[in-house]
């Protein structure tokens, strides 16, 4: 038996895990191969629950009530919070808006140029004074990508091909950025494609992937659509404007954001990182690279980026140790390690137990597994997934301490 660093705490946390009750639903408590699984809605499904900032969409990510949990209970003001995998950026975010320190890494540039923007975010004055300096819809595009037209009007797709082109000379992906450039790109990257007046296409799939050109051109056939003119500096600025909607500024706070692999954190110190709060790519559901092309291209990052795109659980399962075993290097004594998977293929494979795995012969103390049961019906539907046939409906959590 592994002795505890900081026993009071633990006792503390796993009392609460048990306790949990704000959802009027009892948790319940199992074991499974020695493992101690607790099941309960631990945080809310309702959309738009929290901060406005991080309504950035995103393939595949957690709602900021997951890394709110564990920060609040794990950690305290002015900790380490990290996130290897941060995709859109909700772990270092949301630890920033709570007064940690905010760290984290993707492989992917994109993950970058959509977190960077939100830690420090500048004024809406600002945003609009560059705005209107640059008068979008005043320009003529040195290049236009005319392929794109099956998504965009020419003239919004000239307006955007014209802040491309000005923002891959200004700003660069890595380095000191123009925070308000920064932001703007941030914004229009998550504006151009989707299904509301709100972005700068016509209507296509949801706004957190991209289709193939081939694709939209049968949307449109099908909808029997075209696209519409739109001025992207005034859907910039309101977007800017619901982003920025009762935001506190975050005083004398650092944060950390690198373009790393999960594996590979050459750029953290050991035993410097109070929490990780983390979420990897489930096999190969999604395709980061595919779903983001167009993003890609409009930022300019480089297409033959090693994004993790894993179709063999056994290939997975090894990844993800190399990961945890770095992720013990660079988590304190006594830290913690939040690490959060779903089942996958119709409940074929429920990942947890992989990743549980994983942590042995590592110097981690594995406290239990949370799910988090967003419509908690009976023990059976969550265990055995029988409700769960599409997506991913629980989030499964391993947590565990750093000795």
């Amino acid at each position: 038996m592994i002795k505890h660093i900081n026993n009071k705490k633990i006792k503390s946390f796993l009392k609460e895990i048990v306790e949990f009750n704000n959802f009027n639903k009892k948790t319940v408590k199992f074991q499974d191969e020695d493992i101690t699984y607790f099941i309960n809605e631990y945080w809310t499904s309702k959309q738009r629950a929290c901060s406005n900032l991080h309504e950035i969409s995103y393939r595949a990510c957690f709602k900021p009530q997951l890394p709110e949990f564990f920060i609040q209970r794990l950690t305290h003001k002015g900790h380490r919070v990290y996130d290897p995998f941060m995709g859109r950026g909700t772990t270092p975010i949301q630890s920033a808006l709570m007064g940690r320190q905010a760290a984290g890494s993707d492989i992917n540039p994109l993950s970058l140029l959509l977190t960077r923007p939100r830690i420090n975010p500048p004024k809406i004055e600002e945003i609009k004074f560059r705005l209107d300096s640059l008068d979008l819809a005043g320009k003529t595009a040195a290049e236009l990508r005319e392929d794109l037209l099956p998504f965009f009007h020419i003239k919004t797709l000239n307006q955007i091909c014209f802040l491309r082109q000005f923002l891959l000379e200004t700003t660069p992906i890595t380095g000191k950025v123009d925070p308000i450039n920064d932001w703007i790109r941030m914004v229009a990257v998550s504006r151009l494609t989707g299904h509301s007046p709100g972005f700068f296409s016509t209507y296509t799939l949801p706004p957190n992937q991209a289709v193939s050109i081939e694709s939209q051109i049968k949307i449109n056939k099908k909808r029997n659509q075209i696209a519409e003119e739109k001025d992207i500096g005034s859907l910039i600025y309101k977007k800017s404007k619901f982003l920025l909607k009762n935001y506190t500024p975050i005083i004398a706070n650092k944060s950390d954001l690198f373009i790393s692999e999960a594996y590979n954190l050459t750029h953290l110190k050991d035993n410097s990182i109070d929490l990780v709060v983390t979420s990897p790519p489930f096999l190969n559901i999604v395709n980061y690279k595919l779903d983001n092309w167009m993003r890609n291209w409009f930022a300019g990052v480089n297409e033959n980026i090693n994004i993790s795109h894993i179709g063999n659980l056994n290939e997975w399962t090894q990844m993800i140790h190399i990961v945890i075993k770095e992720l013990a290097r660079v988590i304190k004594p006594g830290g913690f390690l939040a690490f959060e998977v779903g089942e996958v293929k119709g409940g074929k494979y429920n990942l947890e137990k992989n990743v549980w795995h994983c942590m042995n012969n590592l110097p981690f103390d594995r406290l239990c597994i949370i799910i988090n049961q967003q419509n908690f019906t009976k023990t059976a539907n969550c265990w055995g997934i029988s409700n769960n046939e599409r997506g991913v409906n629980t989030n499964r959590i391993v947590v565990a301490q750093k000795t």
